[in-house]
C-alpha cells in the first residue's frame, strides 16, 4: 500500500528554494506549495507544474502542510517565520537560512521541532549535498526527514558549528569544480576533441569518480594511487599539478569562501 504524499510548504522560491522543488517534483513524492511575494518567475514556474502559490502566511497555513522549508534570505528569515505563529505544533520546521542559528529558530516559534539545512544547487538534479542539524524534538520525526531530503541527493549529519564548512564546500564546490572541466574542456579541445564532447567528457568524469569515492568510501588519495602507475602518464599529470600548487589553490579558495 502507497503512503500518501508529504505535504511541503516551500517558503521563498528564489534559486535554492526552486532548486529543491525541481528535485521533490523529478520524485513525485511529495505534495507541493509555494509561498512567495509575486513575482512573474515564481507565478509562471508555479503555474507550468500546477503547484499552489500563496502570497500571505496565512494562506499557507489553511493548505495544512506537514513540513515547511524556509529558504528566505537570512536577514529576514526570523521575520518570516513569526508570520506562522498560528500554525499545527505538529508542522516539521525547517531552515535553510545560512547563518540563522537553531536556538534563535526555536525561540521565535517554539514548540516545534526545528531542523537546519545547507543544500547546494545540484538537488535540482536529486545529485545535491545536504549538510544537516537536527534541532531539540527531531528524534521523533528523525526518519521522515531523512527520507524527505534524501530524495535531493547525499544528506551529510553535522553538529551546528559545521554546517558553514559543509556550506562551503557543498554550496561552493560546484562552481570550483566548474572551474576544473571547463579547463579539462578546454585541454581537451587543444588536443583535438570538439567542445561539445570535451564538456560532456569531463563532466561525466567527474561524476563518475564522485560516485565512485561515494560507493566504495576509499580516501580521494587511494583513489589516486590506484590510477598512478610507476613512471605513468597519470602520475607525471600529477605532478604537474602539484608544481602549480593546485591542492594549495583549492584549500585557498574555500578559506577566502568560508566565514571562519
Amino acid at each position: 500500500m502507497r503512503m500518501s504524499k508529504m505535504k511541503i510548504g516551500v517558503i521563498g522560491a528564489g534559486n535554492m528554494g526552486t532548486a529543491m522543488i525541481k528535485g521533490w517534483l523529478n520524485d513525485d513524492h511529495q505534495k507541493l506549495a509555494v509561498l512567495n511575494p509575486e513575482n512573474p518567475r515564481v507565478e509562471q514556474f508555479c503555474a507550468a507544474h500546477q503547484l499552489p502559490l500563496f502570497h500571505e502566511a496565512h494562506e499557507l497555513i489553511g493548505w495544512q502542510p506537514e513540513l515547511l522549508v524556509f529558504t528566505t534570505p537570512a536577514p529576514v528569515t526570523l521575520s518570516v517565520i513569526k508570520q506562522f505563529k498560528l500554525i499545527s505544533a505538529k508542522v516539521i520546521m525547517v531552515s535553510a537560512a545560512a547563518g540563522v542559528k537553531l536556538t534563535d529558530l526555536e525561540a521565535s516559534l517554539p514548540n516545534h521541532p526545528w531542523i537546519r539545512i545547507i543544500p547546494n544547487i545540484p538537488v535540482t538534479v536529486n545529485a545535491g549535498t545536504i549538510g544537516i542539524t537536527m534541532g531539540q524534538n527531531t528524534k521523533q520525526h528523525h526518519e521522515l526527514i531523512t527520507k524527505t531530503f534524501e530524495v535531493l541527493g547525499n544528506l551529510i549529519e553535522v553538529r551546528e558549528d559545521q554546517l558553514n564548512i559543509v556550506g562551503t564546500v557543498g554550496g561552493c564546490g560546484p562552481a570550483f569544480i566548474d572551474v576544473v572541466m571547463d579547463a579539462l574542456g578546454d585541454a581537451a579541445v587543444k588536443h583535438g576533441l570538439d567542445r561539445e564532447h570535451a564538456y560532456q567528457l569531463a563532466a561525466s568524469m567527474v561524476a563518475g569518480s564522485g560516485k565512485l569515492a561515494l560507493q566504495t568510501g576509499l580516501s580521494p588519495a587511494t583513489l589516486r594511487d590506484q590510477v598512478t602507475s610507476p613512471g605513468g602518464t597519470t602520475i607525471r599529470g600529477v605532478l604537474a599539478l602539484e608544481k602549480h600548487r593546485v591542492r594549495y589553490a583549492l584549500i585557498d579558495a574555500i578559506d577566502a569562501a568560508s566565514d571562519n
